[in-house]
């Protein structure tokens, strides 16, 4: 029993990363907000009991500079010295806790740090501020207690309109009219401007005794079509297509398995490929208004170490396929626009378990 238990808890090793965004993610100049931390048996205790918490601090960095349109990298941006630079920095604090063996409720709220540059330019805008807020409720399809070697849980939540979505910087473009008021680019804005619904999926199977496998995803849902305000300041149409950036879903899936080392004891290493992005058209409601749809697929080698109450988990993806496809406003007009990604997504968490299981009160 002890051995499937362990494996039960590796199977997650993965799954404690988070990504891409809000629920969902995507790389560069599409969107990179926070992700709700994926849920499951995610520390050296196997599955949570009633009455447990879960406390987790995860972190997310990228550098996107390379522009894309379609899957094909548009390299001359770099050598004429033109390229985007997004960089993000994106920490998330979840807190967990387990209401019956099967069910569990999850609040998470990150907090972002990013900045934006041309190379050629004499400026770069920057942002700081808490991100869009998540609850959720989440539950297993079968009993823990029964099926201790593989399990599947799903989730849905609500995603809060919590973050700033119109952070302004004062930028100074050295043309004679000094510093202006300017919205920055809504990819390192904290916030979404809309409310999501997040669903959740998750799953694992022990490989014997040696190993196991695991599969995750989330999609954000956005009812809403666009921000409240335009994006650019000087248009004078409001029907222009992209006068307003929209309000996007976003999604992420990973799967791959998790080994243990036996030599050293509470190591786990994972692998596995890592699909996250922006579509062109949301599941619910309009899809116009300025956006940068895409995807990025990466491969994402990983660890995971658990001691006692506590696990840390980190890992590196390497993007493998790039793909910046066509906007709704871009099949209207005809026209496909680019956008810059990373060659490298880092992200690494620290889970704490804490609180007494009910029936074990003294």
């Amino acid at each position: 029993m002890k051995t499937t238990k362990s494996l039960v808890c590796l199977a997650f090793a993965g799954l404690a990363f988070f990504g891409p965004a809000r629920l969902a993610h995507g790389q560069g100049c599409i969107v990179a907000r926070s992700a709700v931390q994926p849920i499951g048996p995610e520390s050296g205790g196997g599955y949570m009991e009633p009455g447990e918490f879960d406390f987790t601090m995860g972190y997310r960095h990228q550098y996107s500079f390379r522009h894309f349109v379609g899957d094909v990298e548009q390299k001359q941006r770099i050598q004429i010295g033109n390229q985007v630079m997004n960089k993000i920095n994106l920490e998330n604090f979840n807190l967990t806790y387990q209401i019956t063996p099967r069910f569990s409720v999850t609040g998470s709220m990150p907090l972002l740090l990013a900045s934006r540059r041309s190379n050629n330019s004499p400026f770069t805008t920057t942002a700081q501020g808490i991100g869009d807020a998540t609850i959720g409720v989440q539950g297993w399809i079968w009993s823990p207690k029964k099926k201790t070697r593989g399990n599947v849980s799903i989730g849905l939540g609500l995603s809060l309109p919590s973050g700033r979505n119109d952070v302004i910087n004062n930028v100074d473009r050295f043309d004679g009219q000094g510093a202006q008021p300017t919205y920055l680019d809504y990819s390192i804005q904290p916030g979404t401007g809309g409310w999501g619904i997040v669903l959740q999926w998750q799953s694992f199977r022990a490989l014997g005794n040696e190993a196991a496998v695991f599969f995750s995803g989330n999609y954000v849902a956005t009812p809403q079509n666009v921000m409240n305000y335009k994006r650019n300041t000087s248009a004078v149409n409001p029907l222009t297509l992209t006068t307003f950036n929209s309000i996007s879903d976003q999604y992420l899936m990973q799967a791959g398995i998790a080994k243990p080392i036996k030599k050293v004891r509470g190591l786990t290493v994972t692998f596995g490929p890592r699909w996250e992005g922006v579509p062109a058209k949301d599941v619910i409601g309009d899809s116009l208004g300025f956006r940068r749809p895409g995807y990025a697929v990466s491969l994402e080698p990983g660890f995971q170490y658990a001691h006692s109450k506590m696990m840390f988990t980190a890992s590196i993806g390497k993007a493998i396929m790039r793909d910046r496809t066509r906007s709704v406003p871009d099949r209207i007009t005809g026209g496909h626009g680019d956008a810059a990604f990373a060659d490298y997504v880092w992200v690494a968490s620290y889970s704490y378990r804490f609180g007494t299981p009910r029936g074990m009160e003294h």
